[in-house]
C-alpha cells in the first residue's frame, strides 16, 4: 500500500510495457507516454502527468483523478469532462494534423 495516497498497487497492464528499442526506464517511459497523450487530451481541456507509476489526469476547473493505467485515461476523461473524449474522432486528427503543419512551418 502507497504510504503517501493509501491506495494499493495496481496489476500489471499490458501498456505498461516498454517500447522495443526504448532506452528509457519505465518512469521516462511514462512521463513520454503522458507527453504525447497531452497533445489529445489538451484538445478536451486535460493535462496527463505520470506520477508514482500512475497517472493523474487533471482538468480545467482542477477537478483531477488518479489513473492506474494508460488504458484507463479516456474513462476518466470522459468521466471529467461530462462529454465523450474520442481519441479517434475525425475533428481530433484534424485538430492534431492542423497542429502539425503550424509547427512544421513556423
Amino acid at each position: 500500500m502507497c504510504g503517501l495516497c493509501g491506495t494499493f498497487g495496481a496489476a500489471d497492464h499490458w501498456t505498461d510495457g516498454l517500447g522495443e528499442g526504448t532506452a528509457l526506464s519505465p518512469t521516462a517511459e511514462r512521463r513520454r507516454r503522458a507527453q504525447i497523450a497531452n497533445e489529445v487530451l489538451g484538445l478536451y481541456g486535460l493535462k496527463l502527468t505520470e506520477w508514482a507509476n500512475r497517472f493523474t489526469l487533471t482538468g480545467r476547473t482542477g477537478k483531477s483523478a488518479v489513473v492506474d493505467q494508460f488504458g484507463g485515461i479516456w474513462a476518466e476523461a470522459e468521466r471529467l469532462t461530462g462529454r465523450a473524449c474520442d481519441p479517434l474522432d475525425p475533428a481530433v486528427i484534424e485538430a492534431m494534423e492542423a497542429r502539425q503543419r503550424a509547427g512544421s512551418h513556423g
